[in-house]
């Protein structure tokens, strides 16, 4: 449905009232200033908050991050819930509205399609049933606790301007709007959209079947090679899985383990109609913490105290997620004034606002870190739908669960849908739109498939995070875990995401694998799988003591970077898709070399760790090269950038944005020309051979241009750590049949050689366009540059704010150093352009000898609210990499504190 009237001229008001607020905020204007602090928090004197039992103290830092005193665990929870919502309520309604599919009820209908997609999942339901048959007790009294907290902030802004900058301008176009009471389910529905980012393979299980229209079994395997293992190790030494019980061999890093074998092709491939439309729906999904897929991932490691220069073990951290503003992370101090039965305590670290606790950092005892594991824990499932309420499995007809879900429009009429579900507990999510009805019209061809009838097959997403799990709990007991046992006790608990979880203590340091990880029948969850016939369901989960662990290992630390957990002797199938290890291997590199030179590991090492901006695939491709011979002088001046360059990406490095110029235009070369249209750039338009008719294989072709039509963060190839190890594996084929390709003059060539002078070429010819033709003048930063987006607002072409709005709440672009591969992890994707799209979200570096000697930075700031003094006074430390001191002892948090508010009983 287009646009209201009333919503397209309400854009217009909606620039000029900013354009006036940050005017007058700018020139010292009383309105404008009035109007723009009206909604900043009370960080000094005193405030009521309903509901407690005694006095909290809300001590802020200069950076606005607040460390809380309490004296039982519910004043702490309420306070937390109040403090969170001074500081980023908006976001947390625009949040809870997403997880609940309830968009379009603030922004139109514009969001009606994200809605559905969101209501046929049903992550809300699946909420509250955690809430209502898997949380204990314990949990539901602090979430509650919390919701009260957020009411209390509430009741004293219940909307408008004094709330947020954003309801003023809201109530522009959606005038009638008024946030309601916050719930506990409001919170734990917060998990739902952290697992689906962090969700594993799906959109490789997309992407193999989009590529089998054009690739056979064969060449597909050489796009998903098989995983590194002697070269980049695996997180532990595998050990083994007797009954139910994993026994770790000695947890040490592990080398020289031969390969496994590569994944085998299941059935025949879907049809690029079907997949397409999967995609576009996927697409449309709002990604809260940045795109997910492989090449996505995060670092952390440990080392123990024996090897550190302080005699205690030293944790770091760093997830890799999508930047925009606010800053997906909120740091904050939780602490019982007395440790007793009634307040237990006394953690520190980082949380999403909406959210009760700590998901990463420290308490006094014991510290810990995340990465995600890339665990597969989605599978479509093509379903043979019989009528309106059944489909079929192993030739008999089944009931789906039906159930009606009602959308509600700003400025617009209701939409009512109906959600069908297989009794799996999949959903079938090719219901909500006419792309969607059109996946089923094509299934796998075979002698075992049932007719696909007029109406085609239907496709149903199976996800662990659609069972109501126990991830809140796990993150109540992590917050007060005071040992190893504890500590995986709480990891127990934690069953989706999952992910790959460190830990440090006085003494140890560990590993533990958690999450709801399924047994799959038939199928290794690499194409979709046949939902007709039962072979194919899951079975019981992986058990939790049967996942990896490691205590202690010889060799002295533990690197996690979203490589290979255990090699292919495990016991069971964690994934197919690991990320390549390459991030993994440099770290691991770097941490033997300093223990080698040094003898010992500072935290000052920690922190230089995570700035390695190295590109290891540089060491590989440079020399080659520089071997090519180029006649051409406008050329060969920027390959001689690469003559002394120490692969290092710095953001003012001609030479790092020569390579990686040309590394792009390699990958264009090698598979862009030869991929479709469907996992290539929207608007990115290349020379390709097509085939005059597609129906017959051998007809004539000829040369065209064709333009992609993916969105460009998902566009393939991307050149993450996939596409380095696809290409080190062919740099071994001089001959092999992707150093084919279309050259400017619309001649196809052939070889590696001739490739890479074509490269080198194009690469010169685009950056001369991009930057200059003085090469003296290039720099890696001008064109990796990172925009942090104001992202609660939504898009240009679907939220209530136009490009000039967004243009008055982002902030930079900034110059950034680092690349997709790098330790120092500035991602970006090949095949859509240079820009930046997932970055370290924060940084951490945690002293177990000494806590308030540990280091942390976000991305951003505390503040949500777009012109606080601390909604972006981080960011500059964090390009800088430097890190804050972390105060956490009661006298070191009393020295950094620069305001303090308590909040005192109603």
């Amino acid at each position: 449905m287009p646009r209201s009237k009333k919503f397209r001229r309400a854009r217009l008001i909606v620039i000029v009232l900013v354009v006036l607020l940050v005017a007058g905020a700018g020139y010292g204007g009383y309105r404008g200033v009035s109007a723009v602090r009206a909604s900043f928090p009370e960080v000094d004197g005193s405030v009521k908050v309903a509901g407690l039992s005694a006095p909290v103290d809300v001590k802020r830092d200069a950076n606005g991050i607040p460390q809380l005193y309490a004296d039982t665990d519910e004043d702490l929870f309420r306070a937390q819930g109040y403090v969170q919502a001074q500081d980023r309520f908006w976001e947390m309604d625009v949040r809870r509205h997403i997880t609940a599919g309830r968009l379009s009820e603030m922004f139109g209908d514009s969001q009606v399609d994200t809605d559905t997609f969101i209501r046929t999942m049903g992550w809300r339901q699946v909420a509250q049933k955690e809430f209502d048959t898997k949380l204990s007790p314990e949990t539901k009294k602090y979430l509650q606790a919390y919701s009260d907290g957020v009411n209390a902030w509430l009741s004293e802004h219940p909307g408008g301007a004094k709330a947020s900058l954003e309801y003023g301008l809201l109530g522009v176009v959606n005038g009638g709007y008024r946030p309601e009471q916050w719930s506990p389910v409001d919170s734990v529905a917060w998990l739902k959209a952290m697992a689906w980012n962090l969700s594993g393979n799906l959109q490789e299980e997309i992407d193999r079947s989009l590529l089998a229209q054009d690739f056979g079994p064969d060449k597909i395997a050489e796009l998903y090679p098989d995983y590194p293992y002697a070269r980049n190790g695996t997180i532990v030494k595998t050990g083994a899985v007797t009954g139910d019980n994993y026994r770790p061999a000695d947890g040490s890093p592990q080398s020289g383990t031969p390969a496994g074998t590569a994944a085998t092709a299941q059935g025949a491939a879907t049809t690029k109609a079907m997949l397409q439309s999967l995609t576009d729906r996927v697409d449309a999904m709002p990604q809260l913490l940045g795109r997910p897929g492989q090449g996505i991932g995060s670092n952390s490691w440990v080392v123990a105290g024996s090897h550190t220069t302080t005699g205690k073990p030293l944790l770091a951290n760093d997830p890799h997620l999508g930047p925009g503003l606010p800053s997906v992370w909120y740091q904050m101090g939780l602490h019982c004034r007395t440790s007793s039965p009634a307040c237990q305590f006394d953690v520190s670290g980082f949380t999403f606002a909406g959210m009760p606790g700590v998901v990463i950092g420290h308490n006094k005892d014991i510290a810990w870190g995340f990465t995600n594991l890339g665990a597969d824990v989605t599978d479509l499932f093509l379903e043979k739908v019989t009528g309106p309420e059944t489909y079929q499995v192993d030739g008999k007809d089944v009931k789906f669960d039906l159930r009606k879900e009602t959308i509600k429009v700003a400025g617009g009429e209701d939409r009512t849908i109906t959600v069908r579900t297989t009794q799996t507990g999949a959903p079938l999510i090719s219901d909500q739109s006419t792309e969607q009805q059109n996946v089923g019209k094509y299934a796998p061809n075979g002698p075992s498939a049932p007719d696909r009838g007029t109406s085609g097959y239907g496709v149903a997403l199976q996800w662990t995070a659609l069972s109501p799990g126990k991830t809140m709990d796990a993150v109540f007991e992590l917050d007060k875990a005071k040992n190893w046992d504890e500590f995986r006790a709480a990891a127990k608990d934690f069953t989706v995401p999952a992910q790959n979880l460190i830990y440090a203590d006085a003494k140890n340091i560990g590993y533990q694998a958690p999450g709801t990880i399924p047994v799959r029948g038939k199928g290794d969850g690499t194409l979709p799988a046949l939902g007709w016939d039962s072979a194919y369901q899951w079975k019981d989960p992986i058990p939790f003591n049967a996942l990896p662990w490691s205590l202690n290992p010889s060799a002295g630390y533990i690197v996690t970077a979203n490589q290979a957990v255990v090699d292919p002797s495990y016991k069971y199938n964690l994934t197919k898709d690991w990320e390549y290890g390459t991030r993994a291997k440099e770290i691991t590199d770097q941490i033997e070399g300093l223990l080698k030179n040094n003898g010992k590991i500072s935290p000052d090492d920690m922190q230089t760790l995570q700035l390695d901006n190295t590109s290891v695939m540089a060491k590989t491709l440079v020399p080659l090269l520089l071997k090519q011979p180029v006649s051409d002088p406008y050329v060969r001046e920027a390959q001689d950038l690469l003559k002394d360059w120490n692969f290092h990406q710095d953001a003012d490095s001609a030479a790092a944005a020569y390579y990686n110029g040309v590394w792009r235009q390699l990958l264009i070369l090698a598979f862009g020309q030869k991929f479709p249209a469907d996992l290539r750039a929207k608007d990115n338009c290349l020379l390709v051979r097509q085939q005059d008719d597609p129906t017959k294989p051998d007809s004539a072709t000829k040369i065209v241009t064709e333009c992609g039509t993916r969105e460009p963060g998902k566009a393939q190839p991307d050149g993450g750590d996939r596409w380095t190890e696809v290409v080190r594996q062919q740099l071994e084929k001089p001959d092999s049949s992707w150093w084919t390709y279309i050259d400017d003059q619309h001649k196809e060539q052939k070889g590696l050689d001739n490739l890479l002078q074509e490269a080198m070429k194009n690469a010169r010819q685009e950056l001369t366009s991009l930057l200059s033709k003085d090469v003296s003048t290039w720099s890696w930063g001008r064109l990796h540059k990172l925009e942090l987006r104001e992202q609660t607002l939504g898009t240009d072409d679907s939220s209530i704010a136009s490009g000039a709005v967004h243009k008055l709440l982002n902030r930079g672009p900034y110059r950034l150093s680092g690349g997709s591969a790098a330790v120092d992890a500035a991602g970006w994707n090949a095949a859509a352009g240079y820009q930046v799209d997932w970055i370290p979200s924060m940084r951490m570096v945690v002293d177990l000898n000494d806590l308030d000697s540990s280091r942390w930075v976000n991305v951003g700031g505390a503040s949500g609210h777009a012109f606080h003094d601390n909604y972006n006074d981080q960011t500059d430390l964090w390009l800088k990499g430097k890190l804050l001191t972390w105060a956490y002892t009661p006298d070191a948090v009393e020295k950094a504190t620069k305001h303090k508010l308590v909040l005192t009983t109603g």
